[in-house]
């Protein structure tokens, strides 16, 4: 009868050194392929040199890497490289390499498609799928090191968990891969260099406050009056702006981390001073961030950018009420690798 291989992945480094003592060998071997697996990131047995050949046709016969493939590679004009990512039953998913002069940022996926169902963003028109594993989550962290390191001579700087999906809709295997990326037993990365970005899920908000998490928050936000989020983003009558307020309240007192919120100024949707007043007003309660995104429109729909007034406009009335405010330009246009685009289309 053959064996179901088990996914090595999966296990914890307890249950790695216990499957080496229950074969007969010792606890530390257990260690070493831990070792090969999350530091140096091995995708085959064979790649394990310090393990002797037995004991990796051992792993071999128990055990699969269920690795990411790089399917297809797009890289725009600007250096922003987009990998349409194949996991191990086929499904895609896509990560972004962002290059400035001083860093390079992954953008990383968390869902094949996505929980939630933001009008305006090319991955909610995909039907959600399911949940990324942790090692599928890290291993994108990896291929897209190995790129920065290859195109732009050198390593990855920062992570941003603003891909497909929402994050804090996977929760668990989202902490367990920035634990598997941080850890000096792993890619050993400052948490502080990892944002992870929430269509504001407050239960989970208040979750990450309690579990004391080293990682930033962003939230994306878009409108500041519930009418008008709803519209755009039906979660929202579930999750509606009290309860999201109420839950950054609570994470800011725990962590007296700053809050960034990243925000699209369409016309005809959010481009009014009404709009604006409320935003300087949800902002209020602790110290603020406020990204101010550049649209890259998914069909000729109803969404289209603001004109430049109104964004000059959101930009004087922040910087008066002492909120800091940058305009982000868009990356990746011209490859669909932008904020919002991600779709698996080539």
């Amino acid at each position: 009868m053959e064996i179901k291989k088990k996914d090595i992945r999966a296990l914890t480094k307890e249950q790695l050194r216990d499957f080496f003592v229950k074969e007969g060998d010792k606890a530390f071997r257990g260690n070493q392929v831990y070792e090969w697996l999350w530091q140096k990131s091995a995708h085959t047995f064979e790649d394990m040199t310090n393990v002797s050949k037995e004991t990796r046709q051992m792993l071999e016969d128990n055990f699969v890497i269920n690795h990411i493939k790089v399917d297809q590679m797009q890289r725009s004009s600007d250096g922003t490289i987009k990998n349409a990512v194949r996991l191990h039953d086929n499904l895609i998913v896509e990560s972004v390499l962002i290059p400035t002069k001083t860093r390079t940022t992954a953008c990383v996926s968390s869902q094949v498609g996505c929980s939630l169902d933001c009008k305006f963003c090319a991955t909610s028109r995909l039907k959600r799928m399911r949940n990324l594993n942790p090692d599928e989550i890290y291993d994108q962290v990896v291929a897209i090191d190995n790129e920065s390191r290859l195109y732009h001579n050198r390593p990855l700087s920062n992570i941003v968990f603003m891909g497909m999906g929402e994050p804090l809709m996977n929760y668990n295997n989202v902490i367990k891969a920035i634990d598997k990326i941080t850890s000096p037993e792993g890619l050993g990365m400052s948490p502080k260099r990892i944002v992870v970005s929430t269509s504001g899920v407050p239960k989970m908000i208040k979750k990450m406050a309690d579990d004391d998490v080293k990682f930033k928050l962003a939230v994306s936000l878009h409108s500041a009056i519930d009418e008008v989020r709803t519209s755009i983003m039906p979660f929202n009558a579930t999750f509606p702006l009290n309860d999201l307020r109420e839950a950054l309240e609570y994470w800011f007192a725990k962590t007296k981390n700053r809050i960034t919120y990243e925000y699209v100024v369409w016309e005809g949707i959010n481009d009014k001073i009404k709009d604006i007043e409320a935003l300087v007003e949800f902002c209020k309660f602790a110290p603020s961030k406020v990204n101010i995104i550049e649209y890259n429109p998914i069909d000729d729909g109803e969404f289209q950018q603001a004109h430049s007034s109104a964004i000059d406009m959101y930009v004087k009335v922040l910087e008066e009420n002492n909120i800091t405010v940058t305009v982000r330009r868009s990356r990746g246009k011209d490859i669909d690798a932008a904020c919002g685009q991600l779709a698996n289309k080539s």
